[in-house]
């Protein structure tokens, strides 16, 4: 009978009785559009998955968020901080979305390629589908910080383009003489220069502020040195009863793979004492020149130009042995390095192209790699590529040491601290002499001991007569 009156009715009632008995209809029809609905007002969900940040690096450890589950970012926003065993690294978004969710605690080790956040974007302005970005492999840490401007990309990373920023500079008024035009820390530096016609430190992390001349001046010394104690270290004590185990992570893992290549060099040690009298009388008159520009002076630039000068000279110093010990690349570049002792560890962040450099321009970049090495934001550029490296054990009170090499690198030197001796002139007379003690360490494969000491003579000559580097710098 419905059936009948199903077919004899009207098209309207044909219709009504079709809703009213075809549930399945009615079922798929509604599905559809809730469905619909959905996707339209929740967006789409995509993984952001943590890219390959170079140097072989395959985990990090999660160090600081800088946005939580609900808020809101834009392409190019900062995500969170990652510290791997060579440098921190600051994560940028590649979407404009909604976070809803974050895969990692504070202090938890991310993969390379694995999901760090799950970011909801609108579906409506055609970005990848979810199963395209899931299977799309994980881009460079440079490749995702292209930036469109004015209808062309332009390449930098978010560290030039933090700089930039500071500066209220438009990267597409800059001309990048990087790999594909990619604009370097340099290129915004040197744009600076021309508008300002000022010399500018390479980052503004590293602005520094002329220190106080009271805090400068060097405390006369007791009159009994014997009698001075070292003041322990006030640290809580713990009587738990119970061993502690922690992972071996971050630079302090970095110091394990380096020493145990080290381990493999043969090392050979030379040591002298420099008389660094003059040296310590022409820092002095050249401090305030440099609290002026707003840079605090030490003597490290010195130490750091008189080596380059000597690698001039003797080029086998900065050089690096292929594993097969089948060739030597001797490196055009002077990237010396620095040890710094860090609350992070013991960290080598080095001043690139020294052999270019003045010794102000090396003042002002061991400011920025201070500044930044104590602020655990030191950049995987600032702790790669060196050829040379300067240890300064003076610092905290050491005389002697054997410094490990860190390969590729050949050669290293310790610097102990700056005493006041008594020495006889040539004359006979007892002076006072402002004396240091340098140990130098070097791989015997390549180098002799007869090079490593002409070298260690000629860096000794120009630090004893300072004016006599005057002769060669460029």
């Amino acid at each position: 009978v419905c059936i009948h009156r199903v077919r004899s009715c009207s098209s309207f009632i044909k219709s009504k009785y079709v809703c009213v008995f075809d549930k399945s209809a009615l079922k798929f029809s509604h599905q559809q559009r809730l469905f619909r609905t959905s996707a339209v007002s929740c967006g789409q969900i995509v993984q952001f998955k943590l890219s390959d940040i170079g140097e072989g690096i395959t985990e990090v450890t999660v160090k600081e968020w800088y946005i939580k589950e609900g808020d809101s970012v834009s392409q190019f926003d900062s995500i969170c901080e990652v510290q791997s065993d060579k440098a921190s690294v600051t994560i940028t978004s590649r979407y404009d979305g909604i976070i809803r969710k974050l895969h990692y605690s504070i202090d938890d080790i991310a993969f390379v390629g694995k999901p760090l956040v799950d970011i909801e974007i609108d579906a409506s302005k055609g970005v990848a589908s979810e199963e395209d970005v899931v299977e799309t492999p994980p881009m460079s840490h440079e490749e995702h910080t292209h930036q469109e401007i004015k209808g062309h990309k332009t390449l930098a990373t978010p560290a030039v383009r933090r700089l930039a920023m500071e500066n209220n500079i438009k990267l597409s008024e800059v001309v990048g003489t990087g790999k594909d035009n990619r604009i370097l820390k340099e290129d915004i530096l040197n744009y600076l220069a021309k508008q300002t016609g000022a010399i500018l430190p390479p980052s503004p992390k590293a602005e520094i502020v002329p220190p106080l001349r009271k805090t400068e001046a060097v405390p006369a010394a007791p009159k009994d040195k014997a009698r001075r104690v070292p003041v322990p270290v006030s640290r809580p004590i713990a009587f738990s009863g119970k061993d502690k185990t922690e992972p071996v992570t971050g630079f302090q893992k970095a110091m394990v793979k380096t020493m145990n290549a080290a381990l493999k060099i043969p090392h050979f040690g030379y040591c002298d004492e420099i008389d660094l009298t003059q040296l310590v009388q022409l820092r002095e008159g050249l401090k305030p020149v440099a609290e002026i520009r707003g840079v605090k002076l030490s003597f490290m630039p010195f130490f750091i130009k008189a080596a380059s000068l000597g690698l001039l000279q003797y080029p086998i110093l900065n050089a690096s042995l292929d594993e097969n010990c089948q060739n030597v690349t001797y490196k055009a570049s002077h990237n010396i390095g620095v040890a710094m002792d860090t609350e992070q560890g013991l960290i080598v962040p080095n001043v690139k192209n020294v052999q270019v450099c003045s010794v102000f321009d090396i003042a002002v970049e061991l400011n920025r790699l201070q500044s930044l090495g104590s602020a655990g934001q030191l950049g995987t550029s600032d702790l790669t590529g060196g050829t040379f490296t300067l240890s300064n054990i003076g610092t905290i009170g050491g005389t002697y040491a054997k410094p490990v090499i860190l390969p590729p690198e050949v050669a290293i030197g310790a610097l102990g601290k700056i005493q006041v001796l008594p020495r006889f002139n040539g004359k006979g007379e007892v002076f006072k002499a402002q004396i240091m003690n340098v140990s130098w360490s070097a791989d015997h494969r390549i180098i002799d001991g007869a090079t490593m000491a002409r070298f260690s003579n000629l860096w000794k000559s120009y630090l004893e007569n300072p004016a006599s580097m005057l002769l060669d710098l460029k």
